[in-house]
């Protein structure tokens, strides 16, 4: 059998959605998006987990966001 490990990125965000959006804010982000939200916003390019790699629509802007598990939620839009 594999021995699988799981590692700890840090502490998980809260299930309840509306909780977890003011614990980002409280963090000083300004844009917390839904995974539907992000995807009319930019292009997903790749993901390397907690980060998504994107092309801002608006722009073509390339940068990445970070996201949470659950629930999954997109901030902190970095351009390359």
């Amino acid at each position: 059998m594999n021995d699988i490990q799981i590692k700890d990125y840090g502490q998980q965000v809260d299930p309840d959605e509306a909780k977890a959006r003011i614990e980002l804010a409280a963090q000083g982000h300004t844009e917390i998006l839904t995974t539907a939200e992000m995807q009319a916003a930019y292009t997903v390019i790749g993901f390397a987990a907690p980060f998504v790699v994107v092309e801002r629509k608006a722009d073509g802007q390339r940068g990445s966001l970070e996201f949470t598990h659950r629930p999954r939620l997109y901030f902190g839009f970095r351009e390359d």
